[in-house]
């Protein structure tokens, strides 16, 4: 088979234009899963026109930012990767010159790791979207520029599997895997990096020489390190990769519909807006302390509520009301009863009148429908939330972002700071909100040391967040952002040093705040808010996989030291 044969009918798809391209490439995926062998392996080795973009090309505006309009670069081109042989040929051209390259797959990093004055090339794997079947590796394989919309629908729909992977659905698949990967099948299914196998990736050795390598969850030593490395280590660190596989752990058989999670067939969803005006500081307290005492209650898996997921929107009060969205798998045990005690649970003590969410409220569309829970297919809950997310799938807007994984309940204090934080009457941008999400269940049962996503005992996580559309406005808003969350972990020194009640940071909301000591005071370093006990083995990885330091960035894994770069 040739690698043209091989490439099949989505590289075609890719030049046809920005707006059409997510479709093309979903038709694409689609239209060849019934036959893998024309899917075999990764792209073309032919260049289309135009796949090096420099200043002047009407593409270069789009293409010298990603989802975040804070961070802009200007690099000489940027370099549309269609294959593997086309990403070892960009690497090697931009290592002969000397170019500092950085990676880019879907375009939605929180952080300046792409798009930042100091880079020369950006290798843009987004035209390499396949997802299929590879019968020689007996597990599905998932190019790094696929949108997470475009893997579930075809995953679901020629095989009924899927990955618990996010909800939003523009993200690529390169950068979400490879930081560890979650969503709200991840209380019952894990991480999405727990069900991966192998990884496909361009690297360069200590002679600057590049190669393309296949690590998998089978292999020992350096190559069991590179596979290891990529189950929540971040992207941009070791290479470029080229192509995912993914079949669970313990799967047997043959048959592909058996080799991966099963997606629920139906889900119960509800949706609920909770007006600010019925909520005073009191109230505000009881709601948040409810949220977190449930999860940290049902954080251990095998319960029929590590079934259920829900994302909180605690919205600024100048958007007038929060909103939660729960999802549950309809066939999972008890599952309207869990559902109903948990909104109960939640509401308790509060004094309050939930309303219908009748318009969007952060990453929560309006659905005043689903008021009264409903059951819907599965699919169908998936596009409802992940093609409708107002604020992060705008891509004209600047925005702030910082994690927090919690262990236990949010403490009086961290309440006390948010409150005022969201009421202060001189802020005024409803497109505010801390996302709670739920997490803990099966993605707590694996060992912190198993996967490079560290945080296994958590019960939930969160991620602050503001948009706004000017450049002028940055100060004004980075301040917010910095003064509640540093507000919130005063007594660790402005972060969430990993302890009794917190677990760090989540690498896929990266926040180059965290490495600044006039934002971090703990004396606790990055490297352990995201990595904890797991930070040596990546440097490990990295001496042998990157040994010069070739692929970095703000938050790069670093060499060991000692280590020549």
């Amino acid at each position: 088979m040739t690698t043209t044969e091989k490439n099949g009918v989505g590289r075609r798809f890719f030049m046809a234009g920005s707006v059409g391209t997510l479709a093309a490439a979903s038709l694409a995926a689609i239209g060849t899963a019934n036959a893998p062998e024309a899917h075999a392996a990764s792209g073309s080795a032919v260049v289309p026109d135009g796949s090096v973009i420099k200043s002047g090309d009407s593409r270069y505006m789009d293409l010298m930012t990603g989802n975040n309009q804070r961070f802009v670069s200007n690099p000489d081109y940027v370099r549309l990767i269609t294959s593997t042989k086309d990403a070892e040929a960009a690497v090697r051209e931009a290592v002969r010159t000397g170019k500092k390259v950085s990676v880019r797959s879907g375009g939605h990093c929180f952080a300046d790791f792409v798009c930042n004055p100091s880079v020369q090339v950006i290798l843009d794997v987004s035209p390499m979207n396949a997802v299929y079947y590879d019968k020689k590796m007996g597990a599905f394989a998932v190019e790094p520029g696929a949108r997470l919309m475009n893997v579930y629908e075809t995953l679901y729909k020629n095989w009924g599997v899927t990955v618990p992977g996010g909800i939003c659905y523009s993200v690529g698949a390169g950068g979400h895997i490879a930081g560890g990967g979650y969503g709200l099948l991840s209380r019952s299914h894990g991480l999405v990096v727990d069900h991966l196998y192998a990884v496909e990736v361009v690297t360069v050795d200590a002679r600057r020489r590049v190669r393309t390598v296949t690590a998998t969850r089978d292999d020992k030593g350096e190559l069991g390190d590179l596979w290891w490395a990529h189950t929540g280590g971040g992207g941009g660190n070791w290479g470029i990769v080229t192509k995912y596989w993914f079949r669970s752990p313990g799967a047997q058989g043959k048959n592909p519909s058996e080799q991966l999670v099963k997606a629920p067939s139906t889900v119960l969803v509800s949706a609920i807006s909770l007006p600010w005006d019925q909520l005073d500081e009191t109230s505000f307290r009881r709601l948040m302390t409810n949220f977190g005492a449930w999860h940290e209650k049902y954080r251990q898996p095998g319960t029929p509520e590590s079934h259920l997921s829900s994302l909180f929107n605690v919205s600024s009060k100048a958007h007038g009301s929060l909103g939660m969205f729960t999802q549950i798998d309809a066939a999972s045990p008890d599952a309207k009863g869990v559902m109903e005690r948990y909104v109960a649970a939640v509401l308790d003590g509060v004094a309050i009148t939930a309303e219908p969410v009748e318009k969007p409220n952060g990453e929560i569309p309006a659905m005043p429908e689903f008021f009264k829970t409903r059951e819907i297919p599965w699919l169908q809950a998936t596009r409802l939330v992940g093609t409708d997310n107002p604020v992060i799938t705008n891509p004209t807007s600047r925005g702030a972002h910082k994690s927090a994984y919690l262990n236990q309940k949010f403490t009086d204090d961290q309440i006390a700071v948010l409150y005022r934080q969201m009421t202060r009457p001189d802020f005024t941008n409803p497109n505010t909100m801390l996302v709670l999400f739920s997490f803990g269940g099966q993605v707590n049962a694996v060992a912190q040391d198993a996967t490079a996503n560290a945080q296994r005992q958590s019960a939930f996580k969160f991620c602050l967040q503001t948009f706004w559309p000017e450049a002028a406005d940055d100060d004004f808003y980075l301040r917010w952002e910095r003064e509640t969350y540093e507000g919130m972990f005063k007594n660790t020194g402005g972060v969430p040093v990993p302890g009794d009640q917190l677990d760090g940071c989540y690498i896929n909301y990266p926040d180059v705040d965290v490495a600044n000591s006039d934002h971090n005071s703990s004396g606790v370093g990055w490297q352990t808010l995201y990595f904890k006990g797991n930070y040596p083995r990546l440097q490990r990885a990295k001496a042998s996989w990157d040994p010069t330091n070739y692929f970095t960035h703000s938050l790069g894994i670093e060499l060991p030291t000692g280590s020549a770069s």
